[in-house]
């Protein structure tokens, strides 16, 4: 099986790339540690498609490559994380691990009962974030990178929230569970209407938009203020439980996207 590498820039800029490069940690990598040359062929992502890619130089601060045929890739899944802020140790491993599920997208959210020394220092580790984002798709051998936003006030992320179908995992729901709302919403006849809460049928390998998307919210340690949960059930947001168990934040977000995961 080849390496797999995620292009820094290729071009065009535009549809599909004939021509990509890797520079910074990546290049060193390949030039230092795996002492690659010209001719060399690895799997190269650029532009979201898969190429097999022929070196065409090599130095410490950029390998170039020619792109040859598009390879078969896996479709990310249309799922949508709203991640409250908690232990950064903790949250890091929660957006390492929801990469490697295939996560569309994170968005940290700045919650009630966010510390407020997290809250304040969030902002400076989003970068981080996002490179560890960029490590566990590589790893996983992901065609794609999951967007991280910035971190977000939660009226703001549920008044931008635009998936057709949004659940809050709920520390006070006691009957509905997950796989039981994904289910009832993508066997409804009338999904394709994209209504909120209706599930669309979704692009499969063609990819996915936002009339197909499921959106996952996760409370911080504490759970949601009641002030929260109001603005979720104003917003039309399903709320499900993942069972009688007390789960940590993290536990919590890897289960409810395996879960989604294995559904789609």
């Amino acid at each position: 099986m080849r390496r797999r590498f995620i292009a820094d820039s290729w071009s065009p800029s535009s549809g599909h790339p004939d021509e990509a490069a890797l520079t910074g940690q990546q290049a060193a990598h390949l030039a230092r540690v795996l002492r690659a040359h010209p001719g060399q062929v690895y799997d190269i992502v650029a532009n979201g498609f898969l190429h097999r890619g022929e070196i065409t130089s090599v130095s410490d601060t950029e390998v170039r490559f020619t792109l040859h045929e598009e390879l078969e890739a896996d479709a990310g899944l249309p799922i949508c994380l709203l991640l409250a802020i908690f232990k950064f140790d903790h949250f890091e491993w929660a957006v390492e691990k929801a990469t490697e599920l295939g996560v569309a997208r994170i968005t940290p959210i700045l919650a009630r009962r966010t510390e407020k020394h997290l809250a304040h220092a969030a902002a400076k580790r989003v970068e981080r974030w996002r490179r560890i984002a960029l490590e566990a798709s590589k790893q996983s051998r992901r065609t794609d990178i999951p967007e991280i936003a910035d971190p977000a006030l939660l009226a703001a992320a549920l008044a931008a929230e635009t998936a057709p179908t949004r659940i809050l995992l709920s520390e006070t729901e006691q009957s509905l569970h997950l796989v039981s709302a994904i289910t009832r919403t993508s066997t409804d006849p009338s999904r394709k209407s994209g209504a909120p809460g209706q599930l669309t049928d979704w692009g499969g390998s063609e990819g996915w938009d936002v009339q197909t998307s499921l959106a996952l919210a996760i409370g911080p340690e504490g759970g949601w203020a009641p002030d929260e949960i109001s603005l979720f059930t104003t917003h039309q947001w399903t709320h499900v439980t993942l069972g009688p168990r007390i789960l940590r934040a993290e536990t919590a977000a890897i289960a409810a996207l395996a879960i989604a995961s294995a559904h789609y």
